[in-house]
This record gives structure tokens, C-alpha cells and sequence, in this order.
């Protein structure tokens, strides 16, 4: 195991060697930076020495005659923004399909289905995401008889927004062999009508009976839809992300594409557990490339579903549902023997979890798994942390599980959040001030392609529980906004430490690498309702510009 790693950094190394020897010291010069210092505290400076590409000095008072100067014209000079918790090829692949994210209604996401596959007739499947039936004048789920008024021809697989349901027309429903008969599959649901028909909706472990006859992704999509994420995240500023559940097709995928240097920004990866290869991925050991461009060290692990399709798992039912509990995607039996496999290979565990029981679940086999095996200093976490027992809100700094959190969860959820939990459940619910008062670090992501991976909404959201539109006119719950550096922190510094980095990426100090944006606006002192609107200028890994607005 240990020279399999070894072998892998030092092959990257020697070709890196060449490029490290060549690579110009570069004087970034008349800017208005922002960083923070290892103490978490705000720092300004207004150039910056970058040697190899690492940052030299945030104060050069020494510069090599042949340093290629670059004027920054008084531009805002930050760190890179890293999302904590994301997916690069999902991201990619819905860059590539049809995108329901605005339509108003079922009808209008029908429509928006007949125009792409108009404009894509080589396509045999048709394949979207985006719908959310909670922004819907009915709220109510789709059915397959609407997609086939618009699409009968071919299958049609649509995701909703939070990727927990697929919406289907009967073509892609016959294919499935779904029946009156087909029994729910444990962690999932078929929805029905009163006959017991499916009517076209498959929630989380149910959509998997979809997924089973769909054609497979291989080494040519997956670089299609790299090719369409890439520079969709560096636009926005984003030079590092964590993916949040591979497998191990895209996991020798990464691979291939960091050994011929082809990866366009910072990876740090989450092996999916549910991968039959898991004990395969476990025992090749953590994977460091020498440019620190792929990490993996970490395993993913699915709780439960998502609080819009009701599949969040909760103590209490739902309060607009109270035969409804949710339902846990993994097993609670089976959590013991996955925490000790993941966590006694020395991987971090990261556990997607919504719901107040899943959180609850979740924190008690951490304590558990820690009291026999150990594994607390592996930063293990909880993705999403959503609805939290007020009694169970301390436990994450006790422990030392960090809360991965997407501030634009709470601004998208607002509007009917409180009506799946009742008020009384909101105390525990997207409390981030509240987690931050008990010491923890909070890394901040956008879960995109769930959310839109702009991370300056992200800060938006986190600064105001805001819309757009700069409503709720005070904010939502606003006692749990964020400030702005504490926000800035779970973008940069947080999301960096949440990743086992923050030595070498997350601030611009000495010694990391020069990984840093220029934004045309100052996230500090414009007012707080306009950090959404911030512009990207260019983007810069390792000192390298990767792009230019």
C-alpha cells in the first residue's frame, strides 16, 4: 500500500520537477487583498511574491530581476474559494442536458424537454434535472403522462433539483419493469396513484431501478462532462472542490487524468460507499498527488434523503405529512460495521444526512466508532447537517464532527422548510451561528449541481438568509446568519481544513500554493445584499492564470 502511493507522487513529481525549475517568480502588484492569517484573522496587503508556484512573501521587499511584474490595477485579490461539497461530473453532465431549473410548472418543464430533444434528435435518452415541485403553483408531484404528451418516443429521466427523485415518462417506466407488484425498495419509494400504479416519480433507493437500464458513462463521457465543469468553476472562482461520492470508474478516471496533468482544478474526493470496489479503494490507501491537485482520503456514506421529497429522515413525522417519516437510505443496523470498515482503514468518513434522526444516528455511531477504534482526528463529518435535536447541536464540537454546510440550502428551502418541520424543529434547523458559538470549523460548499456553484451566492446566502431579492426584508431565522469573515472562512480556510489542506491551500500566507482570484468588487465593504452580484475577473492555480474574464 505504501509504495503504490509512493510510486504514484513520485512519478507525478518527475514531470512536475521540469515545470518547477522553468516557472517565472511573477510580482502581483496594486491590489486590494484579502487573506486570513493561520490565526483565522483578517489580513490586507496590496502585492504578493509568488516563486514556484507558491505564494513568497505578502510583503516582497526582495524581488528577483527577472520577475514578470503584473499591475493588478487596484482589483480585490482573494484566495481561491474551494466548495466543500460538490459534484464535478454530475455538474458537467447538466451543463450538457436539459436544464428544468426555471420552469414554472410541470407543463413548462414538459416543453423545455420537446425543445432540447428538437435540438438533440441523436439522443436516444433524454436526460435533465432541476424540477422542484415545491416552486409549483400545485405542489404536487409530476407524472409520467405529462412528459409523455411532450416526449413519447424515447425515455425520459429528469432529477429533481436535490438529486433524491427522478421523474420519468412510461417509456423509461416500462423499460424498468415496474409493476403493481414491484415492492419498495428499502431507503426508496415508487410513488402511486390510488390503483397502485407508478405514476412516474422514483425517490432516492427507488431511483436506482431506473439507473439499472440506462446506458453507462465511460471515460469519453466522463471527459465530456470534465471539459463542461471545469471552466464552468473556474469562471466562478472555484480552484478547488470536493466531490462528494465517486466511483470507481471516475475514481481510475482522476487518476488518468492527474498523472497526464489534465485536471483543471484542485480534487478532493469521497469514494462512494456504496461502490462494490469500496474494500478494493480502502486497501490501495489514501492517494496524494505531489501537486496537490487529486486527494483521496475520504469515503462518502448516504443517511437518508432530502427534506423536499420528504425523504429527509426525521424523529417526529412531518409536520405537512404525519404519516411520513422519511426514510434512511442506508440501514441504521448497517452503520456500525461501514464506520468501523471506512474509519479503521484510516479514510474519513462523510455522512450525508438531513434529517434530525439521521443527524442523530450519525453523531451516535461516531461516538460509538470513536470509543472502541478511535479515528476522531480524521475530521470526520456530516454533509448537509440540515435538521438538528436542539440536544444534539453540541455534540458535533465534542465529538470534533465537522457540520459541511451549503448556505444556499436555507435560501432555496425557505419556502417550505417550515412546513415539512413544524416552527418547533426550526431551533435545530440550518443553525449555523449556533454550531460556529460551539467552536467548530463549518466547511461551506454549494452541492452543485443542486445548487448554482457560484460560490459569491453561497456568501450571499450565508451573510443574509437573503434571496435575491433581498427577502425576507431582515433574513431568515436571521439569528443563524453568518458574518462575513465567517463566512469567507468556510469557503477558504474552513473548506481547506475540512479536506486535511489547510497547510497548503485556503490562504494566501507563505508556503501555499498560489491559488487566488481577482474579483471586480470588495465582498467586505460593498453592502451585504450585492456579494451576490461579484464578478469574477480571473482565476489563478499555482500561479498559473487559468482564466480571464
Amino acid at each position: 500500500m505504501k509504495s503504490m502511493k509512493w510510486l504514484f507522487s513520485t512519478f507525478l513529481g518527475l514531470g512536475l520537477f521540469t515545470l518547477s525549475v522553468q516557472a517565472n517568480t511573477t510580482l502581483i502588484t496594486n491590489v486590494k487583498g484579502y487573506t486570513l492569517n493561520e490565526k483565522g484573522r483578517l489580513q490586507q496587503f496590496s502585492a504578493a511574491l509568488i516563486a514556484d508556484g507558491k505564494i513568497a512573501s505578502l510583503d516582497p521587499q526582495h524581488i528577483p530581476q527577472d520577475a514578470v511584474r503584473i499591475d493588478g490595477k487596484q482589483k480585490i485579490m482573494l484566495p481561491g474559494l474551494i466548495d466543500a461539497h460538490g459534484h464535478l461530473l454530475m455538474l458537467g453532465a447538466s451543463l450538457l442536458q436539459v436544464d428544468v431549473r426555471d420552469a414554472s410548472s410541470a407543463q413548462d418543464a414538459a416543453k423545455l424537454v420537446t425543445q432540447y430533444a428538437k435540438a438533440h434528435p441523436e439522443q436516444q435518452w433524454i436526460t435533465g434535472s432541476g424540477w422542484n415541485q415545491e416552486l409549483w403553483p400545485d405542489r404536487r408531484f409530476p407524472t409520467a403522462a405529462i412528459l409523455d404528451k411532450a416526449m413519447a418516443e424515447h425515455p425520459v429521466v429528469l432529477s429533481r433539483v436535490d438529486g433524491h427523485a427522478v421523474w420519468i415518462n412510461s417509456q423509461a417506466l416500462a423499460l424498468t419493469g415496474i409493476t403493481k407488484d414491484t415492492p419498495d425498495p428499502a431507503g426508496g419509494q415508487i410513488i402511486r396513484d390510488a390503483k397502485g400504479d407508478a405514476t412516474g416519480v422514483l425517490v432516492d433507493n427507488a431511483m436506482d431501478l431506473v439507473n439499472a437500464v440506462m446506458p453507462k458513462d465511460g471515460p469519453q463521457q466522463f471527459q465530456q462532462m470534465l471539459n463542461a465543469a471545469g471552466p464552468h468553476l473556474l469562471s466562478l472562482g472555484v480552484t478547488a472542490m470536493q466531490d462528494a461520492g465517486i466511483g470507481h470508474d471516475v475514481y481510475d478516471f482522476y487518476l488518468a487524468k492527474e498523472v497526464a496533468q489534465q485536471l483543471p482544478l484542485r480534487i478532493y474526493a469521497m469514494v462512494a460507499a456504496t461502490d462494490p470496489d469500496l474494500s478494493e479503494m480502502l486497501a490501495n490507501g489514501e492517494i496524494y498527488s505531489v501537486d496537490d491537485f487529486l486527494t483521496i482520503r475520504s469515503v462518502k456514506v448516504f443517511a437518508d434523503g432530502a427534506l423536499g421529497s420528504r425523504g429527509a429522515a426525521m424523529l417526529a413525522p412531518y409536520h405537512d405529512a404525519p404519516h411520513q417519516n422519511g426514510l434512511m437510505v442506508t440501514e441504521p443496523e448497517k452503520f456500525k460495521p461501514l464506520f468501523d470498515q471506512i474509519i479503521g482503514a484510516g479514510f474519513q468518513l462523510n455522512i450525508h444526512a438531513i434529517g434530525d434522526r439521521a443527524n442523530h444516528l450519525a453523531l451516535q455511531q461516531f461516538a460509538d466508532t470513536f470509543s472502541r477504534i478511535g479515528g476522531k482526528d480524521l475530521r470526520n463529518r456530516i454533509e448537509h447537517a440540515q435538521v438538528i435535536a436542539p440536544e444534539d447541536l453540541r455534540k458535533f464540537a465534542e465529538l470534533g464532527v465537522l457540520p459541511s454546510m451549503q448556505p444556499t440550502h436555507a435560501t432555496s428551502d425557505m419556502n417550505m422548510a417550515e412546513d415539512r418541520l413544524g416552527k418547533a424543529r426550526m431551533v435545530g434547523a440550518y443553525a449555523w451561528q449556533t454550531l460556529l458559538q460551539s467552536g467548530v470549523h463549518m466547511p461551506l460548499g454549494s452541492d452543485f449541481p443542486v445548487e448554482l456553484a457560484n460560490p459569491f451566492y453561497g456568501l450571499h446566502a450565508a451573510i443574509t438568509r437573503q434571496d435575491h431579492n433581498n427577502q425576507p426584508v431582515n433574513g431568515w431565522y436571521p439569528e443563524q446568519k453568518m458574518t462575513r469573515l465567517q463566512a469567507f472562512k468556510g469557503f477558504t480556510q474552513d473548506a481547506a481544513y475540512g479536506a486535511h489542506m489547510e497547510d497548503k491551500i485556503g490562504s494566501l500566507t507563505p508556503g501555499k500554493w498560489a491559488d487566488f482570484i481577482l474579483v471586480d468588487q470588495d465582498i467586505f465593504e460593498v453592502p451585504a445584499s450585492d456579494i451576490w452580484k461579484t464578478q469574477v475577473l480571473s482565476t489563478w492555480i499555482a500561479g498559473k492564470r487559468v482564466y480571464q474574464k
